[in-house]
């Protein structure tokens, strides 16, 4: 067993609720105390269980033998997924009184960027709990069984580089999306893709909308989770939009710059926080 740490305050259930709503069946499986799945990195494979030790403030890892050999990386992309190196105070202060009401919110990561990535296609114009069931499909066609249990890994990028886009078109989405899978599985064996975090994420995000099938939303919402960029604002997305309501996406990204560099924190808060509105003062009067 491994032993993570993180500072507190952090909102485990807000956390484990938010993966439980994306879980993909085969792969992952979270519970009110538990978050476990299947991860393959460098050839090993096998099952990650994560327990959060609330008094100690500490995350308690059990990596099965398959991936002990990687254990460093297993350790750092869990570190990733729950954001374990975010200062909360800090946040705190750049946000204000956004951020005052929920100090414990953490950005959600990914433990893959790939996998992240074919979640982020999946999820364009479905709701979360489709999203995920298609993601589950991919992964129970394409994916390989962990030996042994009842998991079976995400599929890699060199296995949906040669899918057919009928097959998956058959699993529930149109073969336009299918295509967009396969393209990015490719790009990823190519290595054109970016899946560790660039130095400019701003211009990553605008070169991933020329890929086939990627959009102004989707080239964002995989930033935020896929590369875990702290300074994205999904100005475009329906609910952000409703929170802005008579604003448009130029007027609503103007109000965001307000909460620079850590925008990503201000869009889970808005999320999350039923009711919340802007200001209404002369700042917003003045945004044109």
């Amino acid at each position: 067993m491994f032993t993570l740490s993180w500072q507190p305050p952090y909102d485990w259930q807000w956390m484990f609720d938010f993966l439980a709503a994306r879980a993909l069946k085969g792969v992952e499986t979270v519970t009110a105390t538990d978050y476990t799945r299947s991860f393959a990195y460098g050839g090993h494979r096998g099952l990650i269980r994560v327990t959060p030790n609330l008094r100690a403030s500490t995350l308690q890892v059990t990596l099965s033998d398959g991936l002990l050999p990687v254990r460093e990386q297993c350790l750092a992309r869990i570190a990733r997924l729950f954001d374990l190196d975010c200062d909360p105070q800090q946040i705190v202060q750049a946000l204000g009184d956004l951020g005052e009401a929920r100090p414990g919110l953490r950005l959600p990561g990914s433990m893959d960027a790939f996998e992240q990535g074919v979640r982020a296609i999946l999820g364009q114009l479905v709701s979360v709990a489709m999203a995920a069931k298609l993601a589950g499909r991919v992964a129970a066609l394409y994916g390989e069984p962990l030996a042994q249990t009842d998991y079976v890994c995400f599929p890699t990028p060199a296995a949906l580089a040669k899918a057919d886009p009928l097959a998956l078109k058959a699993l529930g989405m149109p073969v336009k999306r299918a295509e967009s899978l396969i393209h990015l599985a490719q790009s990823v064996v190519a290595g054109d893709f970016p899946t560790q975090t660039p130095d400019d994420i701003h211009s990553a995000m605008k070169a991933l909308q020329t890929r086939p099938g990627i959009g102004r939303w989707t080239a964002n919402y995989f930033a935020l989770r896929g590369w875990q960029a702290k300074d994205v604002f999904l100005a475009d997305d329906y609910l952000i939009k409703q929170r802005f309501a008579g604003m448009t996406p130029a007027q609503i990204r103007r109000y965001a710059e307000r909460w620079q560099p850590w925008r990503s924190y201000a869009l889970l808060h808005i999320w999350y926080t039923d009711g919340w509105a802007p200001s209404v003062d002369g700042e917003i009067a003045g945004i044109q």
